[in-house]
């Protein structure tokens, strides 16, 4: 893997600065490389596996697989080919293929709590459809949700307050993730108006470190929805596949009334998902969801592939131990470097912050030079690892890790002596 190029009149700049005149802002949302460290690439080429070539021809291994979706690497054979025979024969049509019924039997042989299934196409579908599903199914209002927990990007959970109402907002009552107390008083503030909790899988603020969930905290939720008749709403769009096939909290014990996935459970192609029991069944039959794009058979083929692969490749276990290698890896450079890091969260879903890092200024300096060694890393969200990743990738990510330490060593030691004189 060649070193990063820094052509000044790259391709990706020249693509840039006509973005910049035909789309707002150049690009938007998490996509933007405004993000990221400024010699980050915006647009790719193509993929395979765990590797990524920008539009130079950069090649890198890639830690953040697109954000969540390629679990099980860019363009796996079994899913492309599955994918491109049903293409072939149809994909919107008037009405759904019988893909769609294979599907939603298949997650209901995988997912314990699920008596039923539905599908969307992205995670913000899927979670303001549960969302829908708890106010029909309880008749009553108010929706918990954890402070700082990121459930989509649609006006009443969206991170940003930019064209967003107060009314948008009006029946959100906040908590914090794994704060029995804090949980307690909001659903006191809720009263008999509550219509379901809806938490994430497990803390994964961005720029903060992440909290697996508590056993007690997870029961508490448990108890208090059984109590309430309101519905305990699991957001495994972000972790979903990469932590229990059954759903992320099933190493708990603790089953979801509804459950929103994405991101990983079509390797990729667009689909998302609802799963739900029967108590919540006739609500989900009578609300009104519906998308142009979201019975498209193409995805659901993907789909079916990728959980057959996960299941029958173990998946998830190789994705454990290539994680707990990367962490080993990255705990003995921060020791030989005397550079603090925190890890946190799920190994398979790494997370890396540098101690004394407030405006993150050290993970960025980091990154930057670990993209010029070919390591696509992120300086405050949480990374992911797929089937695709070897030791022998991990292995070339820790030499660009160790290469960046060195580059940050020498810098913040530039700025000593800087001001000491």
């Amino acid at each position: 893997m060649r070193e990063r190029s820094m052509r000044h009149n790259s391709l990706d700049q020249q693509i840039r600065q006509r973005a910049a005149r035909a789309i707002p802002g150049g690009m938007w949302g998490h996509m933007s490389a405004r993000l990221l460290p400024e010699s980050y690439p915006q647009f790719f080429a193509r993929g395979e596996g765990c590797h990524l070539w920008d539009v130079d021809g950069n090649e890198y291994i890639d830690l953040m697989c697109s954000w969540g979706p390629m679990v099980l690497g860019h363009r796996h054979p079994v899913v492309q080919a599955a994918a491109m025979k049903q293409l072939a024969e149809g994909d919107c049509m008037n009405g759904p293929s019988p893909l769609v019924v294979d599907l939603a039997e298949r997650m209901i042989e995988l997912i314990p709590h699920a008596d039923w299934a539905m599908f969307q196409k992205n995670g913000s579908d899927a979670t303001t459809s549960c969302v829908t599903i708890a106010r029909a199914g309880t008749g009553r209002r108010k929706i918990l949700a954890a402070r700082g927990s990121y459930h989509g990007a649609v006006p009443w959970c969206s991170p940003s307050l930019v064209g967003v109402t107060s009314e948008d907002r009006a029946h959100v009552i906040q908590f914090e993730y794994n704060d029995i107390p804090s949980l307690e008083a909001a659903v006191q503030q809720a009263g008999n108006d509550l219509a379901g909790i809806i938490v994430t899988a497990f803390r994964h603020d961005l720029g903060r470190d992440q909290q697996l969930p508590t056993q007690a905290f997870a029961e508490k939720l448990r108890a208090v929805c059984d109590r309430s008749d309101a519905a305990l709403i699991l957001d495994d769009v972000r972790a979903g596949c990469r932590i229990d096939l059954g759903g992320s909290w099933e190493p708990l014990g603790v089953r979801p009334d509804l459950a929103a996935w994405s991101k990983a459970i079509a390797n990729g192609f667009p689909l998302a998902s609802v799963t739900g029991n029967d108590r919540f069944r006739e609500a989900a039959a009578s609300i009104y969801v519906t998308g142009s794009f979201w019975y498209g058979a193409t995805s659901m083929a993907a789909a079916l592939a990728t959980l057959s692969v996960l299941e029958e490749d173990g998946v998830i276990g190789h994705m454990v131990k290539m994680g707990e290698r990367l962490r080993n890896g990255f705990e003995a450079l921060s020791r030989s470097h005397g550079i603090g890091i925190r890890q946190t969260g799920p190994v398979q879903m790494p997370m890396v912050l540098f101690e004394d890092d407030p405006d993150f200024r050290k993970g960025f300096l980091f990154c930057d030079a670990a993209l010029s060694r070919g390591a696509y890393l992120h300086p405050k969200h949480n990374m992911f690892l797929s089937g695709a990743h070897t030791e022998q990738d991990i292995d070339r990510v820790l030499d660009a890790a160790d290469f960046a330490m060195q580059q940050l060593v020498k810098s913040l030691q530039n700025e000593e002596v800087f001001q000491e004189n």
